[in-house]
Formats: structure tokens, sequence, C-alpha cells
């Protein structure tokens, strides 16, 4: 079946289709509980320096255990992160940390090495494989290369199209196929960069990218331009007082593509994000979760996903390769005044009417703010009918970033993990 005759069998309401499992990012504890509480299938985490997000988004060891207990309560499969492209100088701490997953064994791990691989077939020989995006995996031999393997399940370059998809979703039936559809993309090929390396002597591959394709760059006497292009603009840039960000890739955004994508049989619709806050994560797990069971439904896209979107957009959302035809571009990110801004996140319910906040931007308690609650209900938490006290019982009419206070309010939409912005 070509792309064309997916999208006839897959456009606009029709009867329901199996929906792809949504997988989500757990940069800690915090950021788990946000993914399960707001409907991920499953979320991906790792540990240690071989995750590809040691610098900035990983779990302690001992942390492992009850993460995993948090997830399989709500019933989310945990795949742990073991997708470094390690030297030999480090293949015994791959090893070492592979010893330890024996210990406490996660429903998946994701790779990119195949020495990587091959110690996981010794060590770990009963949990399933998932093919990371840094294999740049690109094509259906590809895909059945990394089955001989031993993997069950590979996640697609983020530089193929629609036709390209779809292609080695009709030659692989045998092989779960993920995607990401959501979040930051990169410059080089599935991330695999070196200009963090070059610049500031911390590899990407090993998961230490310090993002340099993000800096601010000025031209100094020349143009932004390509030798063989001369008088061309190559590069769309945006000023910041002199600087520019033309390195920067615009965000990946598929919400629209819900629908087509489970038509043609993917697995796992991915979002990225490890480093991103937890309040990012509840907005767009929520609305990747509700677009996918209306989908599932055979209902159209709810009207409120794409505002929900840009609200969390710091970039373009683009959707990048897989559209082949027209501009790719489909959303600006909101001005920051524009912006509905997360003030704070509930913990526990403290009794009469008392909710523990842990506070995530100042808050006053003259503004309108509204809870965010799962399937895109926002409901009002208006001025007047909430206020703060600090945690020993005193009034407060403003509390600030980092702190806890206590938000006495008798809405019934109110529960511990929901984020109020």
């Amino acid at each position: 079946m070509n792309y064309s005759e997916f999208r006839k069998n897959t456009a606009g309401p029709r009867a329901p289709l199996k929906m792809p499992e949504l997988l989500c990012p757990a940069g800690n504890m915090e950021k788990l509980e946000t993914a399960v509480a707001y409907g991920a299938d499953a979320v991906y985490l790792g540990a240690g320096n071989l995750n590809l997000r040691s610098a900035g988004a990983g779990f302690d060891w001992d942390e492992l255990p009850r993460a995993f207990e948090i997830a399989h309560a709500a019933s989310a499969q945990v795949y742990f992160c073991i997708n470094a492209y390690p030297k030999d100088k480090d293949l015994a701490a791959v090893r070492a940390d592979m010893e330890k997953l024996a210990q406490c064994p996660p429903d998946g791990l994701i790779i990119a090495d195949p020495g990587v691989l091959m110690l996981a077939s010794e060590i770990l020989p009963e949990i399933p494989v998932h093919i990371s995006t840094q294999a740049n995996t690109g094509n259906s031999q590809a895909a059945e290369f990394w089955r001989k393997f031993g993997a069950v399940r590979v996640n697609l370059a983020r530089e193929l199209s629609v036709e390209d998809v779809a292609a080695i979703a009709a030659s692989c039936p045998d092989m779960e196929l993920e995607m990401f559809v959501h979040g930051a993309m990169c410059m080089a090929i599935s991330g695999r960069c070196f200009l963090s390396s070059w610049l500031n002597d911390r590899s990407a591959n090993m998961g230490r990218c310090t993002h340099p394709c993000r800096f601010e760059y000025k031209a100094t006497g020349m143009r932004v331009e390509e030798k063989t292009r001369p008088g061309r603009d190559v590069w769309e840039t945006v000023d910041h007082d002199g600087y520019t960000e033309f390195f920067a890739s615009e965000d990946l955004c598929l919400i629209h593509y819900i629908r087509l994508l489970a038509g043609m049989g993917i697995a796992s619709l991915k979002i990225e994000g490890r480093t991103k806050s937890s309040s990012y994560l509840a907005q767009v797990t929520d609305v990747y979760r509700t677009a996918i069971d209306a989908a599932g439904k055979g209902l159209p896209m709810p009207k409120q996903a794409m505002p929900e979107l840009i609200n969390t957009a710091t970039r373009p959302l683009s959707t990048a390769f897989f559209k082949t035809s027209g501009p790719s571009t489909i959303a600006q990110p909101p001005e920051k005044t524009e912006r509905r801004q997360v003030v704070g996140r509930v913990l526990e319910n403290l009794g009469e009417d008392k909710w523990l906040i842990s506070v995530k931007a100042k808050w006053e308690n003259t503004l309108d703010a509204e809870i965010i609650v799962p399937g895109l209900s926002r409901p009002k938490l208006g001025q007047g009918s909430y206020a703060f006290e600090s945690t020993n019982g005193e009034a407060r009419d403003t509390v600030h970033s980092g702190t806890e206070c206590v938000l006495r309010s008798s809405h019934q939409d109110l529960k511990p993990g929901l984020f109020i912005r």
C-alpha cells in the first residue's frame, strides 16, 4: 500500500484503528510522575553516564525501583536508555550498568551501538531491545538488520518523509516501528553531531551535548551564505540584539498525522524532552494523549490541541522532512507576554481544602489561574476563590518559584500531580 492509499484509508472520521503507544520522556522522578499522570503509555529514562542525557536528566540507580513501581502502577512501561556510542575504554561501564539492570530489569532497552547490543544479548537476554534514533535507521534493510540481531523495535530516523515511513512500514511487518512526533530536532543526522565536541570538548554521542547549534552567533564582515550559492540567503536568521541562532532547528510537530501513522501500523509515538521542564511535559503529553484517544475513536483532532502546543513552544513548530510538499513550518512560538505560564504543581492534599504546592513561577493571588486537567480540560481557578499560606500557616499574597506553599481552595478538580497555570 502506498502513501496515497494510506492517506485515503485513514483521513477523516473512520472506523476505530489500533492506536500507537504514547512514549514520553522521564528525566527525573517528577517528570516520570507527570508523564504517567497525563496519560503516557510508556516512559524512557536513564541512569549513569551512558544514556545520552547524562549531564542533565537521569536517575540515581537507587531511584529506579521506585520509578518502575510508579510507572507500572499506572500500567505504563519503562524503557531504559543505554544509547550512547561508547569507546573501548567505556565498555566496562556498559557491562557494569547492565549488571545493575539485571537486578531491577526494565521493560525494554534503548540501544544504538552494535557492541552495546551484543553485550545486552549476553547479560540481559530476556529484555526486549529497541534501537535508538541515534542509529538513524532510514530503510527497511537496516530495520531488518536490527531484527536479525535481536531487536524488536526501531526508532525511525527523523530525516524520513511520509513516503519513506510508509515504505518501511509496508516492508517490515514483523518489526515494531517507533517515531518521534514532537520536540527538538538536531541539525545533524539523527542527533549524531560533533559541534559540541569541537567547541566545548563535550561529545553529544556520549550524552554531553552543550547544544552549540542553539548558541547565538554574529557575522563579522561576512554574510551567512554558502560558498557555491553567492548572494543567496541559505539560512533564515532572526536577530536578537545583533546576534542570531541560525544553527537552531525548528521543533518537530506531527500532531496532525496521528491517524495516518496509526494506519501505517506505527507502534509508538515518541515525545522528545528529557531535559524539558515537567510543566512542558504535562501540557504536551496531555495534548497527544487526548489527540490519540480521539483518533482512535475516529474523531477529529481536538481544536484545543494546536493552541496548547503553541503555548509550550520556544521555537517554530514544523513537520520537518515528513511532509514533502508545501511549507513545513506550521506555527510560531508565542511572545513571552502571550504565554500562559505554569505557576505551580499540586504535591498533596493536606485536608480541609488545603493543598501543598510546588511553586514553578511567581504567582500573585490577584490573578486568574486554570488547572491543567487531563483530557484538555482547563477549569478556571479564579481570583478570590483561592488563597495562599506559607507552610507554617502565615497568609501570603504572592508566592515565588522554587518554594512550597499551601493553596487553600475547594475546587473539585485539584488533585496531586496536576499543574496550574
